[in-house]
């Protein structure tokens, strides 16, 4: 009979850490929520790699033990109230690396997208749409499947939203975003030629065009970014201690706060987040002020083109 008690004591005992450690969050997430909580934050999960290399795993076993950490980061994220999250999961210049390596992340993301679908999921418990933003064509069939059946799958969900970054750069996102302005633009004068309204503006030269009116806004290039499905990043946190941007979201970031823990993206965990919601409060006025400034000065040169 004692032994049977012991056994019953053991069993309760990660019940009880579990449970109190969740008290523990919801009771420092009050705190964080007097002062602004962050609506969007975005990480580069750096060091998974380097952390296989530290404790002699095998090649991919890093991303799989990152993987547990980014479950519990946007536990963490969605349980606070941040709606928005943002993860860079694999660069267009990833593609670089050994074709063995690719083929391994790859399969990781194939199988961790899938599991996204299942009822059980962290997307289907905290009711988060998922997107996948990037140049989709450059994954392979199987990989760019699943995440058009993720993206469906999460599409009626309305209460947060994680945006995973695959085959992704900046520079490809603006290139991308004024290549498709550059057309709609394009499209519309042809309308307006072929009816008439266009007074010809298909066939006058560039020289001849009124210099202080701009045929692409910055409305325009915006409206057409990967990113443009939701509100800038508040925070941006890149793990291992690096504090390069690496080409990710380069447009969206001039207001952001930056924080670079030193542990590597598989150590990163709660009180990490914690540190960086804090600094960012700690620098809230002053970031809105550069956003409010930069507002009224784009206010003032579109009203002066006008």
């Amino acid at each position: 009979m004692g032994s049977d008690m012991d056994r019953e004591s053991t069993n309760q005992a990660p019940n009880i850490f579990g449970n109190f450690g969740s008290f523990l969050r919801k009771c420092i997430f009050r705190v964080l929520s007097i002062g602004p909580v962050p609506r969007h934050i975005a990480f580069i999960m750096d060091g998974n790699r380097r952390y296989a290399k530290r404790w002699n795993l095998l090649e991919g076993a890093g991303h799989r033990v990152g993987f547990l950490a980014l479950m519990s980061m946007l536990q963490y994220c969605y349980e606070l109230g941040v709606k928005y999250v943002t993860i860079y999961a694999f660069s267009i210049d990833n593609f670089k690396r050994r074709p063995e390596e690719v083929q391994s992340v790859m399969d990781l993301l194939e199988e961790k997208i899938e599991g996204l679908i299942k009822e059980e999921s962290i997307v289907n418990r905290y009711g988060v749409r998922v997107y996948f933003i990037g140049n989709l064509r450059l994954l392979n069939k199987s990989v760019r499947s699943a995440a058009e059946r993720a993206m469906a799958a999460t599409a009626n969900n309305t209460k947060g939203v994680l945006l995973i970054c695959i085959a992704y750069t900046s520079r490809d996102e603006i290139v991308h975003a004024v290549q498709a302005s550059c057309e709609e633009k394009w499209d519309e004068l042809k309308q307006l030629d072929e009816s008439g309204a266009g007074y010809g503006l298909i066939g006058i030269g560039s020289n001849e065009i009124d210099q202080e009116e701009d045929l692409i806004s910055l409305i325009d290039v915006e409206k057409h970014m990967y990113m443009s499905v939701t509100p800038d990043p508040d925070i941006l946190i890149r793990s291992s201690g690096e504090t390069r941007l690496s080409n990710f979201l380069l447009w969206q970031t001039p207001y952001c706060y930056l924080y670079s823990p030193a542990a590597l993206w598989p150590d990163i965990g709660f009180w990490h987040l914690v540190w960086g919601i804090v600094n960012f409060q700690r620098n809230f006025k002053y970031l809105e002020k550069g956003k409010k400034d930069a507002e009224i000065l784009q206010v003032r040169e579109g009203s002066s083109s006008s």
